[in-house]
């Protein structure tokens, strides 16, 4: 009868080593993805928060002049963006832009919502219909033109 109890006693401390060894992986991954959902959350909001308008006439002649496409773009949303190439993602006709140029209208500073920024992009262009994409946090405008 005590060799019952022994070995009872070892299974039920073996149960127990396993249960708590479970039970610190568990933890471990549910704070992880806890702090990924934080994250994800708050990029989330960011997203939510921003939007833009190109608010430049399509119909205009200054929308394009010898290489150079300019449009004015104004920060719709809630969210506070800078006033740089690297926050903007830009396509032309399909293909991805890089020479080009970020200026407040108004002055110098951050995109601060209600505000005008002038975008220059450097690209030459035959007549007929083109096609402008710009992408900030997720946000997508389109802006069509006609040469």
């Amino acid at each position: 009868m005590a060799s019952v109890s022994v070995s009872h006693l070892i299974l039920f401390i073996a149960s127990m080593m396993i249960a708590a060894s479970v039970a610190g992986v568990f933890t471990s991954s549910i704070g992880q993805l806890s702090g990924a959902i934080s994250e994800q959350g708050f990029d989330v909001s960011s997203d939510v928060r921003t939007d833009i308008e190109v608010i430049s006439d399509s119909g205009s002649d200054a929308i394009y002049d010898s290489g150079t496409i300019t449009l004015y773009v104004k920060n719709t949303g809630t969210e506070r963006l800078a006033a740089d190439p690297g926050v903007l993602d830009i396509l032309v006709n399909g293909q991805f832009v890089t020479d080009y140029s970020v200026t407040r209208a108004d002055g110098d500073g951050a995109w601060q919502p209600g505000t005008v920024v002038r975008l220059e992009i450097q690209q030459s262009l035959d007549a007929g219909d083109h096609r402008v994409q710009i992408t900030v946090n997720g946000d997508e405008e389109v802006f069509e033109f006609r040469l």
